[in-house]
């Protein structure tokens, strides 16, 4: 079964917000909201994005103005330029690129929100023993 790439060409200008559910490729210029969460976007390297961008996957060859969340990956090639906030588990700038903005590269909130609670809460039941038992010994000595 063939996976459907949808490309919009270079003389097409969007203005407003793009959802779809097939990945694409757009060489022409968008501006507003771009939101493939399942699936792969391509900016090829005619195309001009002004937009906030969600996708599964961001390969970037042209230019992205605006926040890039990606689900699996961003990956700007030679010649690509983001001008922009990505957040992604996954990261790749080839030599050559150009970006402008910063990088969060967490993994799912899901797996990293038990890992910091267990050390606090280990951190606060042995802090309260240790709290009642300190004062009641410099009493006890002073006394």
């Amino acid at each position: 079964m063939e996976k459907d790439i949808v490309n919009i060409g270079k003389s097409v200008v969007i203005k407003g917000e793009l959802n779809g559910s097939e990945d694409l490729t757009i060489e022409g210029h968008v501006e507003g909201t771009i939101q493939l969460r399942d699936h792969v976007l391509t900016i090829g390297p005619n195309g001009r994005i002004k937009a906030q961008v969600f996708a599964k996957s961001v390969i970037v060859l042209g230019e992205v103005t605006g926040n890039v969340t990606a689900s699996d990956k961003v990956d700007i090639r030679d010649n690509g330029s983001v001008d922009g906030d990505i957040i992604s588990p996954r990261v790749a700038i080839a030599e050559g690129a150009h970006f402008r903005g910063s990088v969060d590269m967490q993994r799912k909130a899901g797996a990293a929100q038990p890992q910091p609670a267990k050390p606090a809460a280990a951190q606060a039941a042995a802090s309260q023993p240790q709290s009642t038992a300190q004062p009641a010994a410099p009493q006890r000595v002073g006394a």
